[in-house]
């Protein structure tokens, strides 16, 4: 569920990370990825990061050829010292979710840098599939 009014999943925190998993037409999907425990990967990621940030699943992010494509918002803090969304896809192996929650667990965009594996999983999104996630254009 979101709060409307702070454009953030309930029970987040202005002091939070946010992260999005798509999980629309294509990501999610076994047909498209064979041998990923798709299910699993929101509970696990949620699990890693034993509420150091919320983890809401949405429709289709419209980066389809990315999949599973997971975007982490950074805090207020992040934010305020220059971090913005951080995109990655083709996240489909625990071990790039365990780096991800991590870094979360580290402060997130703004505040930690990411393990250096993650560069490999950072994609560059359009403007208005970027507006479509948060309304801002981040």
């Amino acid at each position: 569920m979101i709060d409307k009014r702070a454009g953030r999943p309930a029970g987040a925190t202005a002091g939070q990370c946010r992260i999005t998993v798509c999980r629309g037409c294509c990501c999610g999907d076994a047909a498209k990825i064979p041998g990923v425990d798709h299910a699993g990967q929101i509970p696990r990621l949620r699990a890693a990061l034993d509420g150091a940030a919320p983890v809401r699943a949405s429709d289709c992010l419209d980066v389809c050829d990315q999949a599973n494509v997971v975007v982490v918002q950074p805090s207020a803090a992040g934010r305020a010292a220059g971090g913005r969304p951080v995109w990655l896809g083709l996240v489909n192996d625990d071990d790039a979710l365990a780096d991800i929650a991590a870094w979360i667990r580290a402060g997130g965009p703004g505040i930690a840098e990411p393990p250096g594996v993650l560069d490999l999983y950072a994609i560059t999104v359009s403007r208005r599939v970027r507006e479509g996630l948060d309304g801002r254009g981040a």
